[in-house]
């Protein structure tokens, strides 16, 4: 099978051997993959894949199975499936463990299905399952543009949350507030202007340290701070005596290390209760642009100069 592979801090495609599925797993023949800020660290040797996980990078992935492996009983070659990967994704074949596998609801395309894993499970696992965001809760999301910020703010809104966005670029503020007033209440502001409009009950923090300070001055008594990003930075200072004072959480998470279970747990949640929103279209997976395999170098530095709203995929013949 063609993959890509990191060599010399670029990204090449090159042949691999065929995976084979082992038990509970099924081999997918890999439609579309979407690129997320954890290829770019890997690119740049900054965040290797966990132990036991392919080097070839890519975390989500939609295909067709074509094989299944002993005791894999769920899926049956030919069904359309779509799934958060340790690594792997970015490549003609990919084995995925069948509990962490979802099904391709009906009518959706393959580049949005190839960009809806990683950021829709990441967005509603931070939202619901660490930070226990109820309807009628003030949410402020960063980052609002990109692939977890669009799939953030519109489960917030769908949720019944009252949804406060930051975007950097003025060009895309409209269209952001857009995606989540079709579902609910949002409005999108600057980044130096979110403390403003507090007190939030919670934060969804994706550029990192530079607002980590703010972020606590804008949570309201028993807030939380759910760090899942940290593009701009890791390193912060921050005043406990007002994390005391106001009872506050501050937590971080990653889906990529995480053992099955948990990511077969997140995976279910989001069929559950994401899955019936797309494919009734209440939800969208936004596409900023596609990229045929062959171009996939060009696919990293189109999500590398930044200004997109929502995701980069590959897509493959």
């Amino acid at each position: 099978m063609r993959a890509a592979a990191v060599v010399n801090g670029q990204i090449v495609v090159e042949d691999r051997p065929d995976p084979e599925p082992g038990i509970g797993e099924v081999l997918v023949s890999v439609r579309a993959a979407g690129l997320n800020g954890a290829d770019m660290l890997q690119r740049r040797g900054l965040y290797a894949p966990p132990p036991g996980t392919t080097d070839v990078p890519g975390l989500e992935l939609a295909g067709l199975v074509v094989a299944t492996g002993p005791g894999a009983t769920r899926f049956e070659p030919g069904d359309p499936v779509m799934a958060v990967v340790g690594g792997g994704g970015q490549a003609e074949l990919a084995v995925v463990h069948e509990r962490a596998a979802m099904p391709v609801p009906v009518g959706i395309d393959w580049d949005a299905a190839g960009g809806f894993p990683e950021v829709f499970t990441t967005a509603h696992d931070a939202l619901f399952t660490q930070c226990q965001l109820q309807m009628g809760e003030r949410v402020c999301i960063h980052g609002g543009a990109g692939g977890v910020g669009t799939a953030a703010i519109q489960l917030a809104a769908a949720a019944g949350a009252w949804v406060t966005a930051t975007v950097r670029d003025p060009a895309q503020r409209e269209a952001v507030a857009e995606l989540g007033s079709a579902v609910g209440w949002t409005e999108v502001v600057p980044p130096e202007a979110f403390v403003d409009h507090g007190p939030f009950d919670v934060v969804l923090e994706l550029v990192g340290a530079p607002n980590l300070a703010d972020d606590l001055a804008s949570l309201d008594i028993g807030g939380r701070i759910s760090v899942i990003g940290v593009s701009a930075g890791g390193i912060a200072e921050l005043n406990l005596l007002a994390l005391m004072g106001k009872r506050a959480r501050i937590h971080g998470s990653t889906l990529r290390s995480r053992p099955l279970e948990q990511k077969a747990d997140a995976a279910g949640r989001v069929e559950r209760s994401v899955l019936p929103l797309l494919e009734a279209e209440d939800i969208v997976v936004p596409v900023a642009a596609t990229f045929p395999f062959d171009d996939i170098a060009a696919a990293y530095d189109r999500f590398a100069a930044g200004s997109k709203l929502g995701k980069i995929v590959v897509v493959f013949d």
